[in-house]
């Protein structure tokens, strides 16, 4: 099962992430912008995607890995239980959550290497 010190190990190979605080929980920043965090009642970590199509199609795909609460009803933001999720598409989430709030040209660095 994933921790919240694997998702800070994944975070952290991507230019500009900074382990810090987000809503008073530990997050990870891209240049000052909050990617992923996580959150207690529920313990969950929240994680921004691409669009609300994207966070429905998660939502949809794994009901048990992936929901929201009524505060993130509107929002391109997901609930992962880290519990039910593997490190791969956890790779895979925090990476597009950092190209999302990235700098371009991080982002640009990043794809060029």
């Amino acid at each position: 099962m994933p921790t919240w010190e694997d998702v800070v190990e994944i975070g952290t190979r991507f230019p500009g992430v900074a382990v810090s605080t987000w809503w008073g929980t530990p997050g990870l920043r891209v240049k000052g912008t909050g990617f992923c965090r996580m959150r207690t009642n529920p313990d969950a970590l929240v994680i921004r995607v691409l669009d609300m199509s994207d966070r429905e199609a998660l939502l949809r795909g794994d009901p048990d890995t992936f929901f929201i609460t009524p505060h993130y009803e509107g929002a391109p933001y997901v609930l992962v239980r880290l519990e039910n999720i593997d490190r791969g598409m956890l790779e895979e989430l925090i990476e597009d959550a950092w190209r999302i709030r990235a700098p371009d040209e991080l982002v640009r660095d990043r794809s060029a290497r």
